[in-house]
């Protein structure tokens, strides 16, 4: 049985001045899978991430994105919250809603209300007014709600509470078991999340140190986050 291959990327390189954001990084990602993209900061999880959606190019290398290079074809595919995301202060949820419904491709506004509920966002409620951990919520809201082949969160839970990191990763467990999709989530909060992960990169210096499935990982060396500690120690 071959395995559909999602992400393919080959000796890329990526400088910024003098600092090393991806070194002659190779790899081939499964389709269909939920990939745990794990490292420090500085490791060239977010530039790996950039490449795929095609807002960052490569000074070397190549990748494809289900066959093809990333463009404006392959990011009607993708629904991307980067690591900095924020919505103009201006809105209410619902406008938010309202803005998605119309722009994104795959967008379905009923999955959308269902997880705003599901999140415990009030729609009338003010962007400018939020929480940290509320308005984390409402991006990935917007994220997830897209039914398109791939999705792409970039440290989702960074400084956020428990609880609504509680919310996020049921969302996404709830998410996974109606649709499949290719997951890659980079986070810092592996005892967590490593659950939700059936495959892993571990990265480092612009690197691959370490990839494969969760469950062969874990017979070998144990849970991500001891292995995880062992690599970066």
């Amino acid at each position: 049985m071959t395995t559909e291959i999602a992400i393919t990327a080959e000796h890329l390189t990526k400088r910024y001045d003098n600092q090393r954001a991806l070194q002659d990084f190779s790899i081939q990602l499964p389709a269909n899978r939920v990939i745990g993209v794990l490292g420090a900061n500085g490791a060239g999880k977010s530039t790996l991430f950039r490449m795929i959606t095609g807002m960052v190019q490569p000074d070397q290398g190549r990748i494809d994105i289900f066959g093809k290079k990333p463009g404006w074809e392959t990011n009607a595919l993708i629904s991307y919250l980067p690591d900095r995301a924020r919505w103009y202060k201006f809105h209410t949820v619902q406008q938010a809603l309202e803005w998605g419904d119309g722009l994104l491709p795959g967008f379905d506004k009923k999955r959308a209300e269902s997880l705003l509920e599901f999140m415990k966002l009030d729609p009338t409620m003010g962007v400018e007014g939020m929480s940290r951990g509320q308005e984390a919520r409402l991006m990935l809201t917007l994220c997830m709600c897209r039914d398109v082949p791939m999705l792409i969160l970039d440290e989702p839970f960074a400084g956020i509470d428990l609880i609504s990191r509680e919310r996020i990763i049921g969302a996404l467990i709830d998410n996974l078991s109606e649709r499949q999709q290719t997951v890659l989530v980079s986070t810092h909060e592996i005892q967590e999340a490593e659950s939700l992960f059936d495959y892993a990169v571990f990265m480092d210096e612009g690197q691959a140190l370490l990839h494969g499935d969760v469950e062969m990982l874990r017979a070998e060396r144990g849970s991500m986050e001891s292995i995880y500690r062992h690599l970066y120690q």
